[in-house]
């Protein structure tokens, strides 16, 4: 599927005469926002940013380094100052001779209020050894769904060289924490030319010594990385081509206001649920394709789409040229007890002993071919966006099936 060239641009919104004045706390703010401000660019509370900055120690007096950085659950679209959370550099580099390995990231984790600057009160990041140990003052840190879509893909490290050359690196998977914090600050050692790094089914990390070139640097990547997707456009049907047509607007509305009060009715057991409804043609292109059932299971490539929408959604049988309502709604109970056992013993599989309790078993997306997407949650907005998020997925499996073969993460590394 093509897009218009105003949708494949991206709008670099840096003003001068906006940040003239600006302090670098003011313009890691700035760059944030401006950043957030654009859904390819990341999605909501996705990525993050940062700025090593030299401040006033409120103890010796002396300037000393501080990394500023997103804290915890923030969304860098809307996040004001006080968002941040600000830490010790000394006292972060310190933590290297504490490290004890890839089983104590919790004890990590741990020891960032220890390295806290002026007694601010938000909380750091899981992030935060990933934007303290790269050596340039400034780094993003981003999701956009066509960088995904390379890292999400089965030669990964293949097409991120093919695409950027030297300028951008590949890091295979690891999970957010300390150890990766640690591979950053050894492939910006060892590549100094580099300006910047694919991680595999994660994204993408930008840096620069300037606010502006840095925001600047990220724009340019993605917006390389959408260039590219585009000229490979066109080649071959998108998910295998269509297997079914979308139903009229009308009645995908219709069949959606009959189905969701029947869904509601079966996960609202324990908790009140509000649903969200999408027939975009991103979302139509995708539950009326030949490999719907097969991507579907496959799961989502990234930390943030899981969070948001569960390792994989539920694909309602539905048949649109039959359109018999009302024997899909009599078989809900059962592909919602499907998925419910199934998705209790993906926990009992990978689960730990540390592992927190099962949250809510039921699904929070669920397709349906000729219809669109339904997503329940509790809450309209959060509902919303664990939408917003299996958009993203789907504009992920839709670059990298087009130009390799896309790679979910693994279950183990998804729990």
């Amino acid at each position: 599927m093509t897009m218009s060239n105003a949708q494949l641009q991206l709008e670099h919104l840096w003003d001068d005469k906006v940040a003239l004045d600006m302090t670098e706390p003011e313009k890691l703010l700035y760059r944030s926002n401006l950043l957030g401000s654009d859904k390819r660019i990341t999605n909501y509370g996705g990525g993050n940013t940062s700025a090593k900055v030299l401040e006033h120690d409120p103890l010796t007096h002396d300037a000393t380094e501080v990394l500023w950085v997103k804290g915890s659950g923030g969304d860098v679209g809307s996040i004001k100052i006080d968002g941040f959370a600000t830490l010790y550099m000394d006292k972060l580099r310190a933590l290297k001779a504490l490290y004890r390995g890839v089983e104590f990231e919790d004890e990590m984790v741990a020891f960032l209020p220890h390295c806290t600057f002026n007694l601010n009160a938000r909380a750091a990041s899981i992030d935060t050894p990933l934007h303290a140990y790269v050596p340039k003052k400034h780094v993003d840190h981003m999701h956009p769904d066509a960088i995904i879509a390379i890292a999400a893909s089965k030669n990964s490290k293949a097409l991120t060289a093919e695409i950027f050359g030297d300028d951008i690196g590949w890091l295979p998977w690891k999970r957010p924490g300390y150890e990766l914090g640690l591979w950053l600050e050894n492939f910006c050692l060892e590549n100094p030319n580099a300006r910047g790094v694919v991680l595999e089914s994660h994204g993408l990390f930008t840096w620069d010594d300037d606010a502006k070139t840095c925001y600047s640097l990220t724009l340019e990547i993605i917006q390389k990385a959408m260039d590219w997707f585009q000229s490979k456009a066109d080649r071959q049907p998108a998910f295998g081509g269509a297997l079914h047509e979308s139903l009229s607007p009308v009645k995908r509305r219709a069949v959606a206001a009959e189905i969701m009060p029947a869904i509601r009715g079966l996960i609202c057991e324990s908790q009140h649920m509000v649903g969200h409804f999408n027939d975009s043609p991103e979302v139509l292109e995708f539950v009326n394709a030949q490999q719907l059932q097969e991507l579907a299971a496959l799961g989502t490539s990234c930390p943030d789409h899981f969070l948001r929408t569960k390792i994989c959604p539920l694909v309602v049988d539905f048949n649109p040229d039959a359109q018999d309502v009302q024997v899909v709604i009599k078989r809900l109970p059962q592909e919602i007890d499907d998925y419910r056992n199934a998705y209790r013993a993906y926990y009992a599989r990978c689960k730990h002993a540390d592992s927190p309790a099962l949250r809510d078993p039921n699904p929070i997306v669920y397709l349906l071919p000729g219809v669109g997407m339904i997503t329940f949650a509790k809450d309209k907005a959060t509902a919303r966006i664990s939408g917003e998020f299996y958009v993203n997925a789907i504009n992920v499996m839709r670059g990298a099936s087009s130009v390799s073969e896309y790679t979910g993460l693994l279950e183990q590394e998804a729990f």
